[in-house]
C-alpha cells in the first residue's frame, strides 16, 4: 500500500509542478488566459522590444533626412583700433609693413563670440541607407512574433496551472473519501473486538491503522499541493482573492479536436511564428550584409555651411585676400562626398554579417524539418492519452465497485481487512492514473493548437 500511494502523490506533484490560476465568481479556463495575458509582465517586455525596434527603423528612416550641425561660443581676445599697417595706418604708399602686435594689450580686450553651422541631406548612400531600413522593418516583425510566443507560453502555463489544480483538488476528494472509508472500517474492528466478536482479529486493527496512517499522510501533502496551485493560480492571473472559485468543478477531458495530422501540419507551416521569424530575419540579415558592403563606398550629400564671428572692440579687416577670424560672414551652398576607409576592418563585417547569415539559413533548415516532428510528436500523443483516458475510466470505475463489494463483504463479516486494503490501493492507483490522463490529454490539446501556431 505504500509503495501505491507514494506513486500516486508522487503523480499529483508531478501535475502541479507548474501552477498558476485566476478569478471572478467562477472563473473559467477562457477567462483566467485573458486575465493572465492582460497582466504578465514578460509579455510587456518584449512589447517594449517591439518598440525599440520601431525606434531603430525611425532612426534609420531620419538619417536619409536634412542633419543639422550648429557650433557657437563666446571668449575672449585682444582690442584692436586702428588699421592693417604700423601705426595703425589703413593705407601704405612708401616702405611699410604689416602691424605686429597681434598679442599687446594696448588696446584693451574685446568679447569675441562665433557661430558656424551646416545643414546637409544625403543624396547618395550607395544602399547604405536603403539596406538598414529594411532590416529595421523585418527586425519589428521578428520583435512581434516573439510577444506572440511569449503570449503562447503564458496561456499554456495558465493551462498547466488550471487543470493543474483540478487535479489536485480530485485527488484531495479522493484520498478523503478513501480515509473515511478505512475510519469506518477500523471502528468497525475495534467494534468487533471489544464485543469478542470472531469476524475480526487484532492483525486486522493493525492493518487499518497502518492504511490509515499513510492516507492521512498523502491527505496532507495533497491539500498542501492544493494551496500550492491555487497561490501558483493566483500569481499568474494577478488575482488577490483569498480563494478563486472555477467554473469547472471536477477534472474533465475536452473534446478532441477532428483535424488530421496532415491539416495540423498545414497549420503549423502556414502560422507558426519561428517560420515568420526565419523568414523575417533571413531578409533582415541579407539587408545588413549588403549595407555592410556598402560602407566602403562614398556618402553624396549636399546643403548649406557658413560661419559668423564678432568681436567689438576690433577693427574690421576687409581685405578679400585676407581672412579675418575676428570680425567676418560666411555662407554658401555646398555639395560634397566623404568617403571612409578602411578595407581590412571592412572585409572582417562582411565576413562577420555573412556568417550571421549563414547561421540564420541553417536554423531555417532545421526549423523546416524540426516543427513537423514536433508536431507529428504533440499529435501522436494527445492520440494516446485520450484512448488511455477511455481505458483507465473503465478500470477505475470497476475498481470502485471492487472496493465497495469488499468493504460490504468486510462489513458482512466475509472478507478479511487485508481484502478491503488491497481493493482501495487499486482503485486509488487507477483513479490517480485516470486523473493523470486527463490532464495530460488536456495540456497537450492546448500544446496541440500552440506548435500548430493557432492558439492565441
Amino acid at each position: 500500500m505504500n509503495t501505491t500511494i507514494s506513486r500516486f502523490i508522487g503523480l499529483c506533484v508531478l501535475l502541479l509542478s507548474t501552477s498558476g490560476v485566476m478569478a471572478q465568481d467562477k472563473l473559467s479556463l477562457e477567462q483566467a488566459i485573458e486575465m493572465a495575458l492582460a497582466h504578465d509582465a514578460r509579455i510587456d517586455e518584449k512589447q517594449a522590444f517591439v518598440r525599440q525596434a520601431q525606434g531603430m527603423l525611425q532612426e534609420a528612416e531620419g538619417s536619409e533626412g536634412f542633419r543639422y550641425q550648429v557650433d557657437s561660443f563666446l571668449a575672449l581676445t585682444t582690442g584692436l583700433d586702428g588699421g592693417f599697417y604700423d601705426g595703425g595706418s589703413d593705407s601704405c604708399s612708401a616702405d611699410c609693413s604689416p602691424r605686429d602686435d597681434a598679442y599687446d594689450l594696448d588696446d584693451g580686450l574685446s568679447v569675441w563670440t562665433g557661430l558656424t553651422f551646416a545643414i546637409v541631406k544625403p543624396l547618395a548612400t550607395f544602399g547604405r541607407l536603403e539596406n538598414y531600413q529594411e532590416a529595421a522593418q523585418d527586425n519589428i516583425k521578428v520583435k512581434q512574433q516573439d510577444v506572440k510566443l511569449q503570449r503562447d507560453e503564458v496561456a499554456l502555463q495558465v493551462v498547466k496551472a488550471y487543470y493543474g489544480y483540478l487535479t489536485a483538488r480530485d485527488s484531495r476528494l479522493l484520498l478523503e473519501d478513501s480515509m473515511r472509508r478505512l475510519q469506518a472500517a477500523l471502528n468497525l474492528v475495534e467494534e468487533w473486538l471489544e464485543e469478542g466478536s470472531g469476524n475480526a482479529k487484532q492483525s486486522d486493527k493493525y492493518a487499518l491503522e497502518s492504511g490509515l496512517g499513510l492516507i492521512e499522510n498523502f491527505l496532507s501533502e495533497a491539500s498542501s499541493l492544493e494551496k500550492i496551485a491555487m497561490a501558483g493560480l493566483k500569481f499568474l492571473t494577478g488575482h488577490d482573492d483569498d480563494l478563486i472559485e472555477l467554473a469547472d468543478r471536477r477534472l474533465k477531458p475536452v473534446e478532441l479536436p477532428e483535424e488530421s495530422l496532415d491539416d495540423w501540419l498545414e497549420l503549423a507551416l502556414a502560422n507558426r511564428p519561428e517560420f515568420k521569424q526565419v523568414e523575417a530575419g533571413l531578409s533582415a540579415r541579407r539587408a545588413l550584409v549588403e549595407a555592410t558592403r556598402a560602407d566602403s563606398k562614398p556618402i553624396v550629400f549636399a546643403g548649406v555651411a557658413g560661419s559668423l564671428s564678432y568681436a567689438p572692440e576690433r577693427e574690421r579687416l576687409d581685405n578679400p585676400h585676407v581672412y579675418d577670424p575676428f570680425n567676418h560672414v560666411a555662407a554658401s551652398p555646398l555639395i560634397g562626398m566623404r568617403w571612409q576607409l578602411g578595407p581590412d576592418a571592412q572585409e572582417g563585417r562582411v565576413a562577420q554579417a555573412q556568417a550571421e547569415l549563414d547561421a540564420l539559413v541553417h536554423k531555417a533548415s532545421f526549423a523546416r524539418e524540426g516543427i513537423p516532428f514536433q508536431v507529428r510528436e504533440q499529435y501522436y500523443s494527445m492520440q494516446a492519452r485520450h484512448k488511455a483516458i477511455s481505458s483507465m475510466r473503465r478500470s477505475s470505475r470497476s475498481a470502485r465497485r471492487w472496493m465497495i463489494a469488499a468493504y460490504s463483504d468486510f462489513e458482512a463479516g466475509l472478507e478479511e481487512a487485508d481484502d478491503v486494503i488491497n481493493a482501495l490501493q487499486v482503485y486509488v492507483l487507477a483513479y490517480a492514473e485516470y486523473l493523470r490522463a486527463v490532464n495530460d490529454f488536456n495540456n497537450l490539446v492546448s500544446k496541440m493548437r500552440s506548435v500548430s501556431g493557432v492558439f492565441q
